[in-house]
């Protein structure tokens, strides 16, 4: 690991927080979603049941919100753990790293991407849960806040002892990725910079001898 450069080095320490972000996101809303039964709840509504003093849900949205969230975390995941195995790997075999443009400008692209997509996945956990806490407010108005909800008997089969902390752990988890992914555009062009610099460097010591060429004399 001597030959990695510190800004490559510090780009895997922010992809190694966004993978650990990445597997509490899809944690969170996996245990959430197998608590009430496979239903994602994310704007979805809760109701008190008089009968049987007890919350139930009284609607839920579909199955594939909860999925498209944890999708996009498990693949946020799955490619910083990539990136990092693939350059502690390099780091053994290789004395010095240097990357360049191309592939760094490849990256940046994948950082748009994946930027465009944990924004989208984290205004869908805010908005839904939002919508999720104003339903049991208005449907009980003993409750002073969303998290007063959990300590109340759920009828069964539904668990609800830790929705509102898994889901705002899931939510969370999302937007500090988003950080971490902002940070890494950032170290990214940087690099890109740099590598910029010394491959034009190059091209000038490369084309020197041809132009400063003397004459030859006839």
């Amino acid at each position: 690991m001597m030959g990695v450069p510190w800004l490559l080095a510090l780009e895997l320490v922010l992809y190694a927080g966004s993978f650990m972000c990445g597997v509490i996101t899809v944690a969170s809303v996996t245990i959430t979603q197998g608590h009430f039964a496979g239903q994602c709840i994310l704007y979805g509504s809760i109701c008190f049941n008089t009968s049987d003093q007890s919350l139930t849900i009284e609607s839920s949205s579909s199955p594939s919100v909860c999925y498209f969230v944890s999708s996009i975390s498990m693949c946020v995941a799955i490619y910083c753990f990539s990136v990092i195995l693939y350059w502690i790997y390099a780091s053994f075999v290789n004395d010095y790293i240097k990357r360049r443009s191309m592939w760094l400008s490849v990256s940046l692209w994948i950082c748009g991407l994946l930027l465009l997509f944990l924004l989208m996945s984290g205004c869908i956990l805010k908005i839904g849960r939002d919508n999720l806490c104003l339903s049991v407010l208005h449907n009980n108005s003993s409750f002073s806040s969303c998290k007063d909800a959990q300590n109340m008997t759920w009828s069964n089969p539904y668990i609800g002892s830790e929705f509102y902390i898994q889901l705002y752990s899931a939510e969370k988890s999302v937007w500090v990725s988003f950080f971490f992914w902002l940070l890494v555009v950032a170290v990214v062009v940087v690099q890109r910079r740099q590598a910029l610099n010394e491959e034009g460097q190059w091209s000038c010591d490369e084309t020197e001898p041809f132009l400063h060429r003397r004459a030859r004399v006839l």
